[in-house]
């Protein structure tokens, strides 16, 4: 909204709920406690998106994280993976020997590839079956993949076509090494660890950076929301017009284009261009008059796959929790500072997927918890906590006639009890909590089937073919509307790319008079 504004293109955001930022908002859950609602951590926000919105300048501060990871284990032990690799070496090394010294390597190789897509993140695809641009731009890509040596071109198709659970097989040993690392691959991904192409999102996991440091995880000062709250004062300095509680009930099509948008309330607002940051099934199965488009464009837009599986809460705590494996000698501080999760091996989350794909939950959840409050004094008061809770699998479309208002209590102290397993005093200690079920997140926040990436990042839904195979340039084949949400190019995550590439080529079609009249 800042690119188009500063390029003197007059622009209005419309948001739907009461505050502005969509899924990366922060608001108070229980009396004295805020935290992020939804997404919950950053890493993938792209450098020069900051740059260009001098968000720094409005108000935005990110810390990284001291730790990557801490594994409650089932035995009482724990293991921590810091994230310094020399660090993380040594404390796997304590387990697995073989793994330590091959974790060095992985990395390296795990980084040497996330470069190569690094450099197409900023970039438009070439659309399938398009001109001489889009062929010059595929061998561009296609030229990064050539430079790598031979080993590593292996590696990369490995990595784009694998399963997270056999790639991790053949590197390592140690279970709760492959579970925590298989975790960042199922992570809004329901999937069972061995399907083909999971091993994808584990590259997309290490695409970030946190104040120059490539792969790092951080955290935003404020929650997540002060980073869509320094992005709307930096878009309403340059003249943008922002509207809280307006949502779009359809975009108008006229004469064959995008005309503007009608709002809930039935007001309308016409416009030459309508961009629209919501998911594709969202935007073109209820917001578009469907007899306004091609019967094989609606076929693929009907099979796009949207079902993450997640559920979320947020809990106020009265003291910190006390997981398995810490000592006197341990500081939680920095133990506790990255993620924690319950996840100690592949077999863990396979079960967790088994329970779930037949329109259930996971008996034994995936569990990833985060402490924001170790670090961010703003979100409760003194001596007191807040977590973040991020748990697969749980399909959206439950079995029996049942909704997921039916079963919301009962999953939420599930996976209470399952903390509980590795953190006894949790239950005591929580104060008050915030509890968000697949079906809350489609209708509160719009993620249809509860995906948080606006759709799988699966082989076949990536680069040219996000969201459908020749219309991967921000454009769909409705003239004068835009795609600038999750559901492009480069997919998933807080990062601001898919607006940035999305202002782009609008820019580009308002000063080539491009429009459709």
């Amino acid at each position: 909204m800042t690119h188009t504004t500063r390029a003197g293109i007059k622009t209005i955001v419309l948001e739907r709920r009461g505050v502005v930022g969509g899924a990366a908002v922060t608001e108070e859950f229980h009396p004295g406690f805020r935290n992020s609602v939804c997404s919950y951590v950053v890493s993938l926000l792209h450098p020069k998106v900051i740059r260009d919105l001098e968000l720094g300048a409005h108000g935005l501060k990110i810390v990284e994280r001291p730790s990557s990871s801490y594994l409650p284990l089932p035995d009482g032990g724990a293991m921590v993976v810091p994230g310094d690799v020399d660090a993380a070496v040594r404390e796997i090394a304590k387990f697995s020997r073989c793994d330590a010294e091959r974790f060095r390597v992985f990395d390296d190789q795990l980084q040497i590839i996330a470069d190569v897509i690094r450099g197409t993140l900023l970039e438009t695809p070439p659309n399938i079956g398009g001109g001489l641009g889009d062929l010059l731009t595929l061998l561009t890509t296609g030229n990064r993949f050539r430079k790598l040596k031979p080993a590593m071109q292996r590696e990369f198709i490995d990595l784009m076509t694998m399963s997270i659970g056999d790639y991790l097989n053949e590197w390592f040993e140690f279970d709760p090494l492959k579970g925590n690392l298989g975790y960042e691959s199922i992570v809004g991904n329901m999937v069972s660890p061995y399907h083909p192409g999971s091993a994808y999102v584990l590259i997309h996991h290490a695409l970030g950076e946190i104040n120059g440091k490539k792969g790092a995880w951080g955290h935003a000062i404020g929650g997540m929301g002060s980073i869509t709250q320094a992005m709307a004062r930096s878009a309403e300095s340059k003249g943008a017009e922002i509207r809280v509680s307006s949502g779009v009930r359809e975009v108008i099509v006229e004469r064959g284009a995008a005309r503007g948008v009608v709002l809930e309330d039935g007001s309308v607002i016409r416009a030459r261009a309508v961009a629209a940051n919501v998911g594709p099934k969202l935007l073109y199965l209820k917001l578009i008059d469907q007899s306004a488009l091609d019967s094989e464009f609606l076929r693929q837009i009907q099979g796009w796959r949207c079902r993450s599986g997640s559920f979320r809460m947020n809990l106020a705590l009265s003291e910190m929790p006390r997981f398995n494996g810490l000592d006197q000698a341990t500081d939680p501080t920095t133990a506790l500072s990255g993620g924690i999760h319950i996840a100690w091996s592949l077999d863990y989350l396979e079960r967790a997927y088994d329970d779930a794909k037949r329109g259930a939950w996971s008996k034994e959840p995936v569990v990833s918890m985060n402490i924001p409050s170790l670090y961010d004094g703003s979100l409760a008061p003194q001596g007191r906590h807040v977590m973040s809770v991020f748990c697969q699998h749980f399909n959206p479309q439950l079995s029996g006639g049942k909704t997921w208002d039916d079963v919301k209590p009962e999953v939420a102290d599930l996976i209470i009890a399952t903390i509980g397993k590795y953190a006894p005093n949790i239950e005591s200690s929580i104060l008050g909590r915030q509890v968000l079920t697949p079906l809350d997140l489609e209708r509160e926040f719009g993620l249809v089937g509860g995906d948080i990436f606006h759709g799988a990042l699966h082989f076949d839904q990536l680069y040219s073919m996000r969201p459908v195979g020749g219309y991967a340039q921000y454009r769909g084949p409705i003239p004068n509307l835009y795609m600038c949400g999750s559901g492009t190019h480069p997919g998933g995550g807080v990062s601001g790319m898919p607006g940035h590439n999305a202002a782009r080529e609008i820019i580009r079609d308002f000063k080539r008079r491009r429009l459709a009249a």
